[in-house]
């Protein structure tokens, strides 16, 4: 097989193809054995029928179209070898006027064009290093206190409350009488966390106050689907009990006799141990998702392309799949688990398949401004990283199914990858402590 001629044209690449005589006969004389094997001919063992007689049966065209069949598909994962890409669909062959495919003939060269669609290739804005904000390494008093009260937020317990309205973070029971379009919402000693989500915000927001056996009339407009009209819904509320959540406190006492500790500060110095060896497993893994989603930020495309998008998501797809797979579980069982509808995993599938993507590009982007090339020790280490016994044969069947282009990409993108991580201005952040104080100045402007 030689390849004469490659172009590219609006991300199509078109390379014209010529498959020697000899290998044609060849597949021709197969594809006449093939035909001999699974069809009866009158007066033939299966297999021995000759040509003449297949050709007046069933026509020269069956095993020429086979031979044809065979021909393209032995070709096409070394046409993709020797252009070293990775297309975002299966090839389109056609003749060399661009038009529906002919027969391969008997001794004859067999030219053809095959067509690729390739995936995007748009610049970034800048090429210079990322900056990131990043969790000290250090552990700070903040994620302790996080950490610690966490744990004692097991240990939370609820009291009746009669000499106050409701507040945030109450266990409520509710009396729900449905005034207008709130069928869903009513009920009886219906129960509510406040804050938890499970009514509309407007209504826990009309809530907070309501003292026990105080009713009041809500009414609020929900959010319409998409081509809908809003409509106004409105409930009857009557609260029947508040139950305060009361964290106890942390003293030397219920450190020893709930979590197993001496005092305080030995449990603090066991949480800041364990707080360590989580910092030091996870910021790296951090530290380059932060870097690739900041150089994403700077793809210069405004639209992603939908059959790379596609690719993408049927890759992530598949990869889940195994996933659950491996968990002996179903898709059916998670959806539940995870009370989704198909409908929603798909969309939220899409949504990370465009951002992979994104991600994706924006490597490959870095990688040919920075030249990166993936050499053939890159790819024998790829393989050994893997944990592959053989790694000659492994590549060997890897080129047989046209995936090496696969693995080359792979390797640009982890080089390009490891560049920006290396190179990116990092500023640290106690981000707890920042979330706390966000948090304590919400809690105030309520």
């Amino acid at each position: 097989m030689n390849i004469t001629h490659s172009d590219v044209e609006n991300g199509i690449l078109t390379a014209t193809v010529t498959i020697p005589a000899a290998d044609v006969d060849n597949a021709v004389k197969k594809a006449y054995r093939d035909v001999a094997k699974k069809y009866n001919f009158h007066g033939f063992r299966p297999g021995k029928a000759p040509r003449p007689v297949i050709d007046k049966a069933v026509g020269p065209e069956l095993a020429h179209a086979n031979a044809t069949e065979e021909l393209l598909s032995a070709a096409a994962p070394a046409i993709i070898n020797e252009l070293d890409i990775v297309p975002v669909k299966d090839g389109d062959f056609k003749n060399t006027d661009l038009e529906e495919i002919d027969l391969a003939k008997d001794g004859e060269d067999y030219t053809f064009k095959v067509q690729y669609k390739l995936r995007p290739m748009p610049s970034l804005s800048s090429y210079d290093a990322v900056s990131i904000e990043m969790p000290p390494a250090e552990v700070t008093e903040a994620e302790i206190d996080a950490q610690v009260n966490m744990l004692l937020a097991y240990q939370v317990k609820f009291e009746d409350v009669t000499d106050r309205g409701v507040e945030a973070e109450d266990f409520l029971t509710v009396d729900i009488e449905d005034v207008k379009n709130a069928e869903s919402l009513a009920g009886e000693g219906r129960a509510v966390f406040v804050g938890s989500g499970s009514l509309p915000e407007a209504v826990e927001e009309a809530l907070k106050g309501m003292k026990v056996d105080e009713s009041k009339e809500i009414s609020w407009t929900p959010e319409a689907a998409e081509g809908e009209e809003a409509e106004e819904a409105a409930i009857k509320a009557t609260v029947k009990s508040i139950r305060a959540r009361i964290t106890p406190e942390l003293t030397d006492e219920l450190a020893k006799e709930t979590f197993g500790f001496d005092s305080v500060d030995a449990m603090r110095d066991a949480v800041k141990l364990e707080i360590e060896q989580d910092k030091e497993a996870r910021l790296p893994g951090i530290k380059e998702s932060r870097c690739v989603t900041a150089l994403a930020e700077r793809l210069e495309l405004e639209e992603m392309d939908e059959d790379y998008e596609q690719s993408v998501f049927q890759d992530l797809g598949q990869q889940f799949l195994s996933n659950l797979s491996q968990r002996g579980m179903s898709l059916d069982q998670w959806l539940q688990a995870n009370r989704l509808t198909s409908d929603q995993f798909i969309a939220d599938l899409h949504q990370q398949a465009n951002d992979v993507a994104r991600e994706s590009l924006a490597l490959d982007a870095l990688a040919r401004e920075l030249k990166i090339e993936a050499t053939e020790d890159d790819v024998n280490a790829e393989f050994e990283r893997a944990g592959v016994e053989d790694v000659e044969a492994s590549k060997a069947a890897f080129t047989a199914d046209g995936r090496m282009p696969a693995v080359r990409d792979s390797i640009r993108r982890s080089k390009a990858c490891d560049w920006l991580v290396e190179n990116a201005q990092v500023t640290e952040v106690d981000e707890t402590a920042r979330a706390a104080e966000e948090q304590d100045a919400e809690e105030a402007a309520e």
